[in-house]
């Protein structure tokens, strides 16, 4: 046999626990830990570089990390503070999202899924995009045999999937790129 047709795969060693080894649990349990360790240290590099932005706009607000499968969400919040609604427009998040991710991905090398959220700006979002699933739903009740959403971005597509499974219909994601958008059918 060649050097070209062997592989080797290259293990750590489990470690040792009173010269016991380690079991198969307990090192998946370890990957896992060590999953979140790194969501969570995105997460505070997120933090750190909204919390720059915050201060460079002279805008006060609280920044809560929290982790919900396998992503960083990072929120933004201030009681009272009327300056924050500038930064609370979905446009406006969608950017700086997008410029927190590429923070991220220059520190860490790796690619960013995190999600931020300003002001209650999702919750806003899910909200108006239950409408728009309502106003679908309602065309396919009429008698249409689809009912197209306009185009929107990966994370607000998932959201109306998950809405539009939620109220016994299908949905798939149609075209490329920024015309990329769900069609919601019957079962």
């Amino acid at each position: 046999m060649t050097s070209d047709d062997s592989t080797t795969d290259i293990v750590e060693p489990a470690a040792e626990n009173d010269g016991a080894v380690a079991s198969n649990d307990d090192q998946e349990a370890r990957v896992a830990s060590d999953d979140t360790a790194d969501v969570l240290d995105e997460g505070d590099i997120a933090a750190d570089y909204i919390e720059e932005l915050l201060d460079i706009c002279d805008f006060d607000g609280d920044i809560d990390i929290e982790v919900r499968g396998g992503r960083s969400y990072i929120s933004v919040d201030s009681s009272g503070e009327q300056k924050l609604r500038v930064l609370s427009k979905p446009d406006t998040v969608n950017a700086l999202q997008e410029l927190t991710r590429i923070a991220v991905q220059t520190k860490t090398g790796e690619f960013s899924r995190l999600i931020l959220d300003i002001g209650g700006s999702r919750a806003t979002r899910e909200t108006e995009l239950g409408r728009l699933v309502d106003v679908a739903v309602a065309k396919l009740e009429d008698g249409a045999t689809s009912a197209a959403l306009p185009p929107m971005s990966s994370y607000e597509r998932k959201l109306v999937h998950d809405i539009v499974a939620a109220r016994g219909f299908t949905s798939e994601s149609e075209g490329e790129g920024r015309d990329r958008h769900t069609v919601i059918t019957r079962p």
